[in-house]
């Protein structure tokens, strides 16, 4: 499964990456993050895992985040592994004439066993939805807290 996204932030790049690229940053705008710890390199640099565990009420989830490539402020690449799922997703982000940042996001997803196939075959909209609003709450977190 495949599908594309896009949004506008209403800050410069620079600002946005600075918000974006934070490990302490990131429980203030992934809803249900309950903890997030870097298990190899650096976070934020090609190569970088990062555990993140997520509590969404009657399910928990740890999956492992993997910089498979960076050339930040515009380019990431990252691959994210659960039981059941592999998500690569491929954002890039642009600077405006007026001062704001485009941020697009490709998401390609792989689903493993009949549970997670299942899923992914009769509600992929799902995937979609939560990769939308992680980015609205981006959007919002950034352009709320104070530089």
């Amino acid at each position: 499964m495949k599908y594309s996204l896009k949004i506008i932030i209403d800050l410069p790049l620079k600002d946005t990456i600075d918000k974006m690229d934070t490990l302490e940053n990131l429980k203030k705008w992934q809803d249900g993050l309950i903890s997030a710890r870097v298990i190899s390199g650096n976070f934020g640099e090609q190569g970088a895992k990062t555990e993140l565990k997520y509590d969404f009420g009657k399910r928990k989830i740890t999956m492992i985040e993997t910089i498979l490539e960076t050339e930040m402020p515009h380019h990431l690449i990252a691959e994210y592994r659960a039981p059941g799922v592999l998500n690569i997703q491929k954002n890039t982000f642009e600077s405006t004439e007026d001062g704001k940042t485009v941020w697009r996001s490709e998401n390609m997803f792989k689903f493993e066993g009949l549970g997670m196939k299942t899923l992914g075959l009769l509600m992929p909209g799902i995937f979609k939805k939560q990769s939308l609003k992680y980015m609205r709450d981006f959007k919002s977190f950034a352009e709320s807290e104070i530089a």
